[in-house]
């Protein structure tokens, strides 16, 4: 079977076909087979939100410098749950070298935002696709209150940084 055809099947786990034979691996290939699927489904997840920074960055005016690369930190979610820490929708800095700008938050200045309001910000202002492929990195790999995520536009690596 060649690779293609078999992530077609396994594009659709609850078929029948497919749902019956993953009930006949044994706990082992199972358990090698979920490390696996959650491993490509956080590397697909990059690449979404790698080609969704490149389209935004081909979208800006430029001044003849390309970008290197894209950051995104950190925002504090209250749900259900309680306080959950996910990426920010927003791209806090575009650079044209490799080095890490300066996203310490003493640098910048806090606003408290309403609830309600940050979550329309979001709906209105945030790329869909960008968001969905944060929100699911963050749900694979919790990020911490300091950590900074960094696309590589030319290696098209995605990394978290510490500042």
């Amino acid at each position: 079977m060649k690779p293609l055809d078999l992530a077609q099947l396994l594009a659709a786990p609850t078929d029948p076909p497919v749902r019956d034979a993953l009930r006949r691996l044994a706990p082992r290939s199972l358990d090698a087979l979920i490390i696996e699927a959650l491993s490509a489904t956080e590397e697909a997840w990059r690449q979404v939100a790698v080609d969704r920074v490149l389209e935004f960055v081909a979208e800006q005016p430029g001044d003849g410098r390309p970008v290197v690369a894209a950051y995104f930190t950190t925002t504090e979610r209250r749900t259900a749950d309680g306080m959950h820490v996910g990426w920010s929708p927003f791209v806090a800095a575009l650079a044209s070298t490799e080095d890490v700008p300066d996203l310490r938050h003493t640098r910048t200045t806090a606003v408290a935002v309403p609830v309600g309001e940050a979550t329309l910000a979001e709906e209105v202002f945030a790329d869909p696709e960008l968001t969905d492929a944060l929100n699911r990195l963050a749900a694979l790999d919790p990020p911490g209150h300091e950590d900074v995520l960094r696309i590589h536009l030319p290696t098209r690596q995605v990394t978290r940084v510490k500042p």
